[in-house]
């Protein structure tokens, strides 16, 4: 892909998945998790630009794009898997970047491995046990999906029966708003229907053993220790949600600071140089 010119393609074994990966970069290294349905594609118009001065990795979650399917789709599995990637790559320190899904797997790194995340950013994203104590007849409207895709060999069925039905027509879901060569990858994500079925068990994960995680460390008074970034999306509907999110962080985290970026919810493509300078911020 030219769009991620000077990038590394290739995959990598992490004890319980293999992951495709790309990296690029040099410098300070930060790990960048895309959401749902995108893979790390998501990214081509950010990872260039932190290049510049950081050693930038970008996986396919397990379970999504070319990853491996094992089965295991909670986010503490995989939390395992980027702490194994980084130390493969030569990191035993880290930034963490996740977006959307890759937001829940980001926090759960920076909860279960304190000692490997430097600084996290997350993405139009909170904690899934923080979604789930205030699920109200709002939230299971606006984000019905999450229940539908957590039924999960019945919503893959579904979907895969028509997966451009599901997945399409979103204006921003196009060759020209996300780019060709991302718009490509998720249209042969979309398509494969083991990646779908997969991409159902995420949610599946999310509404039951993740959930547990997370009430767990909450009960516990287990805290991320690093400093975050809660960055949201002014044309999505996170904060309508919710209202007051910082209130929300404060129950999870020290060190944090909650913003807002004037774009719709995929901000990676959308809102690329803000996104780095929030991000440089950070870092």
């Amino acid at each position: 892909m030219q769009v991620f010119d000077g990038f590394s393609l290739r995959c990598r074994d992490v004890g319980e998945a293999n992951l495709r990966v790309r990296t690029g970069g040099a410098g300070p290294p930060v790990l960048l998790l895309h959401g749902h349905p995108r893979t790390h594609t998501t990214w081509h118009r950010v990872a260039p630009l932190l290049a510049e001065d950081h050693t930038v990795v970008c996986p396919d979650l397990r379970g999504y794009g070319e990853s491996s399917k094992p089965g295991d789709y909670s986010k503490r599995a995989m939390a395992r898997d980027f702490v194994n990637l980084m130390r493969g790559l030569g990191h035993e320190e880290f930034a963490v970047v996740g977006h959307d899904r890759g937001a829940a797997a980001a926090i759960r790194l920076a909860l279960d491995h304190p000692d490997r995340v430097t600084h996290l950013a997350v993405l139009d994203g909170l904690p899934i046990g923080a979604h789930l104590s205030r699920c109200d007849a709002r939230f299971a409207q606006a984000w019905y999906h999450w229940f539908f895709l957590a039924r999960q060999e019945l919503a893959a069925a579904m979907i895969n029966e028509n997966p451009g039905l599901w997945y399409g027509g979103r204006h921003h879901d196009t060759p020209l708003a996300m780019g060709v060569e991302n718009w490509a990858d998720f249209q042969r994500a979309i398509h494969d229907p083991e990646t779908v079925l997969a991409m159902c068990g995420d949610y599946r994960a999310g509404l039951e053993i993740d959930r547990h995680h997370d009430d767990e460390d909450l009960a516990a008074g287990r805290r991320i220790t690093c400093p975050v970034l809660a960055l949201s999306s002014a044309k999505d509907d996170l904060g309508d949600l919710y209202g007051d999110l910082p209130a929300i962080w404060a129950e999870w985290a020290d060190d944090v600071r909650v913003r807002s970026l004037d774009c719709g919810h995929h901000m990676a493509e959308e809102a690329p140089v803000e996104l780095v300078r929030e991000l440089r911020e950070l870092f």
